[in-house]
Formats: structure tokens, sequence, C-alpha cells
């Protein structure tokens, strides 16, 4: 199967009823951020939200846009890189974004990739008791994961992601050519969160990535489709599961290793999101062959595979630096959002495509796996 070629965007509903909203999906689509706001929110100011990095490349062509359709906008630009979903900055803009007078009518506008879009959806969710915010992810990781679904949130100095808010876009905007100027390590990391949704809940999406995953590095139709082909597969969970009560909890695979690991290397350059990401879907395949028995470790190694083939980690030993005793990780597993009343809560995959919800899973079961893993760096 090859990829279509396109010259229209691909729009994708995300279905929430009077909330409901479009991921529209193309190269080139920046230009039309301005046009796309005035008709969504006819008067309405903006605010663009940004980190350094991407502010070199893209911050003057979004004001062109805006300024073109006749949509009067500030810039708030923070530190790239995770420490700015931190309490500091998010005072900070919330008080940039106060100081510049955006009303409630006005709109927040998310430039950039994760950090950002959880960063100013969570400004948004609480500056003025809520503003509408307009995502443009500007990484692979937020055009497929981060910028759809509406949850945004701040760190803690107890782990990742526990501070914040579900506030859903009035748009999302992925313009695929801003990622050609994504560094290859991003790029790469970022496919961790694609891959996920084969991996989870669709084997002919997987194996169609397996053949053809070069293209999607490379660029082109091949990537359209198969951010397109991920953004259809989270919209349709968040459709059926908004606040993660129950389905939504699938798009968590290899997030409780992921966010243990990523905490245990301090957040940092170490080890990206997507790359902890990575490893912790890996440990999830195995450790649902391995120590849960659900399916042949054949069929876990074929996933472990190809994420290795693309250049991701998949072992503890991959990971630069030392990590810290089971102890400490599982510390950090038991701050995962997913717990409750002190249970541990694993997605858990019965094959390729086959993730479910595994609440209760033994603590046991899981340090005795973590420690053999850790035995083998």
């Amino acid at each position: 199967m090859t990829a279509p070629v396109r010259n229209d965007p691909t729009i994708v509903n995300v279905a929430l009823g009077a909330r409901s909203y479009d991921i529209v999906i193309g190269r080139g689509l920046l230009a039309s951020l301005g046009a796309r706001i005035a008709a969504l929110r006819p008067g309405a100011k903006a605010v663009i939200v940004t980190d350094d990095n991407v502010a070199r490349y893209h911050l003057e062509s979004a004001e062109a846009a805006l300024s073109q359709a006749g949509v009067a906008a500030s810039r708030v630009i923070v530190p790239a890189g995770e420490a700015s979903k931190s309490y500091r900055v998010f005072e900070q803009v919330c008080e940039a974004v106060i100081a510049s007078r955006i009303e409630r009518g006005d709109v927040a506008i998310a430039l950039g990739g994760g950090v950002i879009g959880d960063l100013t959806g969570f400004v948004a969710a609480v500056v003025r008791r809520g503003l509408d915010y307009v995502q443009v992810p500007t990484t692979l990781l937020a055009d497929v994961d981060s910028s759809v679904g509406g949850k945004t949130a701040i760190d803690s100095a107890h782990g990742k992601n526990l501070i914040g808010a579900f506030h859903q876009p009035i748009l999302v905007l992925a313009d695929t050519a801003l990622l050609d100027t994504l560094p290859a390590r991003e790029f790469r990391a970022g496919y961790a969160e694609l891959v996920k949704y084969g991996l989870l809940g669709d084997a002919d999406f997987f194996a169609w990535l397996e053949d053809n995953w070069r293209e999607v590095f490379a660029g082109g139709p091949a990537r359209d489709h198969a951010i397109a082909e991920s953004c259809r597969a989270k919209a349709a969970i968040v459709a059926r599961d908004e606040r993660e009560t129950g389905d939504r909890a699938l798009l968590n695979l290899g997030h409780t290793f992921g966010h243990a690991l990523e905490a245990a290397c301090g957040f940092s350059d170490r080890l990206l999101h997507g790359e902890a990401i990575s490893a912790g879907m890996a440990l999830a395949f195995e450790f649902s062959a391995r120590r849960q028995g659900l399916l042949p470790m054949a069929e876990a190694e074929r996933a472990i595979r190809h994420l290795a083939e693309v250049g991701l980690p998949t072992r503890l030993q991959d990971i630069p630096g030392p990590l810290p005793s089971v102890d400490k990780l599982m510390d950090l597993i038991a701050q995962d959002k997913k717990v409750k009343r002190g249970m541990l809560t694993f997605i858990l995959v019965r094959g390729i495509g086959a993730a479910f919800i595994e609440a209760g899973v033994e603590a046991r079961e899981v340090r005795v796996f973590l420690s053999e893993k850790l035995a083998e760096r």
C-alpha cells in the first residue's frame, strides 16, 4: 500500500459535540493561520506563545499570517525545553498574557512542540477562567499526540504532567512543512508516538510503517499519510473518552515505564520524551510476554525490533548515564496518573495492535521485571 498524494489538506474532526474542532494536516498551512482564526473568532486578538528555538524559524511567518488577516497579535517567548513546563514559567506566561490585554473572547496560539502546547493550553485553561486556543505543532510528536485531545499540564517535582486540566483547542493546524527544520533526533523521538497507534490498536498500520518508515522520515506523501492516520486514531479515542475514564488510557502504552525513566533522567536531553516512550513500549511488550504470558515472545520482539531499526532506544542499556535503583523506579511508577487507590494500572498487550488496560498489576511482578532489566545494564 502506498500513501495517497494529496494537494488539499487532510481534515480530521475531533467529535466532541459543541466543542468539536478540526485537525488540518498538510504542507504550507501556516500561511492560512490568520484567516482560519478570523473565520472561527471574528474580531479576536491573539497572543502567540512559543520558545526561543521555534521563534527563530517560524514566529515571523506566523505573525505575518495573522497580520495579513487583520488579527492583532502579541508574543510571549520562553526558553526551549522541558524545564519550561514549570510553576515559574507558567506564572510568567500567565502574567504576560494578562499584560497583553487578552480578553476572554481572544485566542492564545501555541506555536511549538509538546512543551509549548501543554504549557499554553494550561495557561489558556485558567487565565480569565478560560481562553480559546489554537495548536500549531512544530514537531512530529506534537502533530500526532500532544496537540490533539485537550490534555494540558506542567510538571511537578514528583513527576511529569501531574498539574493540569482538560481544555480542548478550537483548531489544530498541523503544517507538516514545519517538520523540515526539526533535528533528526527530535523527529525520531516523535516517531515513537506515531508508531504507538499501530502498536496499540492497528496491526495493519504497524505493518505499513514497517515497510514505509524510511519514506515517513524522508517526508512527502508518506509522512502526511502517517500523521493523518495517527490523528484519526487519536481523535476517535478522544471522542469516545475525553477525560480518560476508560479507553483513552490506551494512549498511554509505554508511558508508565517511560515517564518513570524520563523522571529518572531529570526530564533532560539525556532522554527525550519520545525516546522514553520507545523504551517504555519495548518494556511493556516484553513484560506482557515474559512476565504475563500474554503473547509469544516472537511477537514482542517484532515490535521491539522495529523501534530499534529506526534508531530508538529499546533497552535500559540504551539510556546514557546511571539509572536509579529499582526502589526509586518503583516510587516513580507509583506516581503515575493511572494509579488508582494505590494499585498499579498498566497498558499491556496481547499482540501488535491489541493493547488493553490492566488494573491491579502486581507491584512485585513489576519489581522483579525491572530488577532483571537493570541487571542487564
